[in-house]
């Protein structure tokens, strides 16, 4: 997606080889226009999945999780990383590790939202690890519904965490992937279009 890869070298900040600063546009003050263009792609890319939900993570994921709903005309869920006093123990719950928060989090959806045979489609800021990204696959495979894909924001794509979803057969994909980066600049990997015959 040309617009995200302008806006990442415009106002990103390449804090080290392996960190990424988008707050400034992404998750911390947020582009509403672009978050609506990053939700209209990811349902362009799973148009024929007939998605029934679409699932992130709190907090970052939030606003493309909403705009691929959007985009789509379904209802989208979070999982929440602390429990609150008013939600029940009626939940899916799984670890995750928080690549730059550096804290370990149990992360849950309750049951009431995530139905046997829905039609899930993950979508989060930041493919990286894969951590949080394994931590909802497995919650969608706990709730027994199907998981059509994933949708990355910003893949870094020189980290293990795309391996670890297709070691797994999802599909993925990734609006802007990060081949390197470091302060001097930011190399992506270019999408190839694949016409189906």
């Amino acid at each position: 997606m040309k617009v995200l890869q302008e806006r990442i070298c415009q106002d990103g900040n390449v804090l080290s080889d392996t960190v990424l600063k988008v707050d400034a546009f992404l998750n911390h003050q947020v582009d509403p226009k672009l978050a609506m263009q990053i939700g209209e792609e990811f349902a362009k890319r799973f148009a024929n999945e007939q998605i029934t939900k679409v699932l992130t993570i709190e907090a970052s994921g939030i606003q493309f999780a909403m705009a691929t709903g959007v985009a789509l005309q379904v209802p989208f869920v979070y999982a929440k990383k602390k429990k609150a006093i008013t939600q029940s123990d009626d939940v899916y719950t799984a670890s995750v590790h928080s690549f730059t928060r550096k804290e370990t989090y149990l992360i849950s959806v309750a049951k009431t939202y995530l139905q046997p045979g829905e039609r899930v489609l993950i979508v989060d800021d930041f493919l990286a690890t894969g951590a949080a990204l394994v931590g909802l696959c497995d919650i969608v495979k706990e709730a027994g519904a199907e998981l059509v894909g994933v949708g990355a924001v910003i893949e870094k794509s020189f980290q293990e965490g795309r391996g670890l979803l297709e070691d797994r057969g999802i599909a993925i994909h990734s609006l802007a992937r990060i081949k390197s980066m470091s302060p001097e600049g930011i190399e992506f990997i270019e999408e190839i279009a694949i016409s189906k015959s």
